[in-house]
């Protein structure tokens, strides 16, 4: 093993900052991108863990939100922002920044060294680690108590997601985990109960079965997008051989090790010697959506456009992650964006930022967020049962969020890890490549990634 990482090797509670700070399911789905360098990298910024001062101050009239509207909700979005301006008096420009998280953050980074920025911007939890680094958002406690926002209501393990060194970075809103979907009329062809396998090996075992009863299809089931989602998804399986990319709560890199070697060894074979699996090259849920699959993983994010896409189609179905050999659960990963506020902007726009935030997640609102989207409900008092009434499947997504688990330090904390993660994977589904040289190679890039952009910064 690496020899500094372990010794330098951080306890999550020492990561997560100050006594008081849960511990909550922790970083998620996002892209690679620009690294955390710039003025402030070259150590922690040195602040008040509450942020500014807000005394005095009066909420500007005009403030301007960064999205790439995850999960097709700009529409629901407006929405909000037409009641938030209506109750408030305060205008909010929707901008669309990109139409992923990296674009977003690219797009804020760049606006760091010249140019306006946002009041308000959206981030994958994978980014707000890096921003804390550079220095460009504020700690949103007092910014939160002066726009009366209920911080208590947030569900715990959400809320936790976004705190470091005593304070709060950001608040969750466009929270999700993944989901497997699948065909129920391809289960039924085939004999198979209604519901989602309860491990990847029964998995195995019910594929064969699947395309023989549905000759059609091209594949039974279809990794998700690697450069969107091989980090993500595959902790679940990391996970459920008893490895990770990284050691449960350290920056000790196992991707190589015996039982990651193994966990990777059987999603080669489900393509290589099985067969019954393909690699999407853009969208497993849109694939699946078209009778192309039978089955994929898919953010909860997607659960209501999947639903529309096959309305009349087939009977969608919806189910935990499956386990492996060593753990069933907990195997899921929690994802999705939140919102924060940036450093250098007047104290006025960051108050009405905050003011909006707080609009935006609260209990009616995140349901009403949840019900057009599939993203979790983020209020422990939000009422979900209208939600779960006009749809029963989003009661899966969730149930789930009970049985998830914190992400692994190498994909949430190390900067483009995300990327390298999905360079060795496709390497190894597309291009045949040796599993066990391939991580060890990604090991030493994770490694250097931590040394020369983490490790003295944290």
């Amino acid at each position: 093993m690496f020899a500094s990482l372990t010794t330098s090797s951080l306890s999550r509670r020492s990561l997560l900052g100050a006594a008081g700070i849960g511990l909550g399911a922790a970083v998620l789905a996002g892209c690679g991108g620009p690294s955390v360098a710039g003025p402030a990298a070259s150590g922690s910024p040195s602040t008040n863990p509450a942020g500014p001062d807000f005394t005095g101050v009066t909420p500007a009239k005009s403030i301007t939100f960064w999205s790439n509207h995850p999960g097709s909700s700009e529409a629901v979005t407006q929405e909000i922002i037409a009641a938030f301006t209506a109750k408030e008096g305060i205008e909010v420009k929707l901008v669309t920044a990109g139409s992923n998280y990296e674009e977003v953050a690219t797009k804020f980074q760049a606006a760091q060294a010249g140019g306006q920025l946002p009041d308000i911007v959206v981030f994958s939890d994978v980014w707000w680690f890096r921003y804390f680094l550079a220095d460009s958002i504020i700690p949103l406690g007092n910014a939160l108590k002066a726009a009366e926002v209920d911080t208590a209501d947030y569900r715990p393990g959400l809320f936790s997601d976004y705190q470091y060194a005593g304070a709060q970075w950001a608040v969750p809103w466009a929270r999700s985990t993944p989901l497997f979907y699948y065909n129920k009329d391809h289960w039924k062809a085939a004999g198979l109960e209604d519901r989602a396998p309860k491990t990847w090996a029964e998995f195995n075992d019910w594929a064969p079965k699947i395309k023989q009863a549905n000759p059609s299809i091209a594949h039974v089931y279809e990794h998700p997008a690697l450069a969107d989602y091989a980090g993500w998804t595959l902790q679940n399986i990391l996970w459920g051989y008893g490895s990770g990319w990284s050691k449960q709560n350290s920056f000790d890199i196992t991707c190589d090790d015996e039982k990651a070697v193994a966990a990777l060894t059987y999603v080669k074979d489900s393509v290589y010697a099985n067969g019954w699996a393909g690699v999407a090259s853009k969208s497993g849920t849109d694939d699946l959506a078209a009778g192309a699959i039978s089955a994929t993983l898919g953010s909860t994010g997607s659960l209501v456009g999947m639903q529309k896409a096959t309305a009349g189609k087939f009977s969608l179905g919806v189910g935990f992650l499956p386990g492996g050999p060593v753990s069933t659960s907990p195997v899921c990963p929690t994802g999705g964006a939140g919102v924060g506020i940036p450093k250098n902007i007047s104290k006025e726009n960051q108050l009405a930022a905050a003011k909006f935030i707080g609009f935006l997640t609260n209990p009616a609102n995140t349901v009403k967020f949840a019900g057009a989207t599939g993203y979790m409900p983020v209020r422990t008092s939000a009422d979900t049962s209208s939600l779960l009434a006009a749809n029963p499947l989003a009661g899966e997504a969730i149930k789930q969020l009970d049985v998830t688990r914190p992400q692994d330090y190498a994909r949430a904390f190390l900067p483009g890890a995300d990327q390298e993660m999905a360079k060795s994977i496709a390497s190894i589904l597309t291009q045949d490549a040796d599993v066990k040289a391939t991580m060890t190679t990604l090991r030493g890039v994770l490694e250097k990634i931590y040394t020369s952009q983490v490790k003295g910064k944290i």
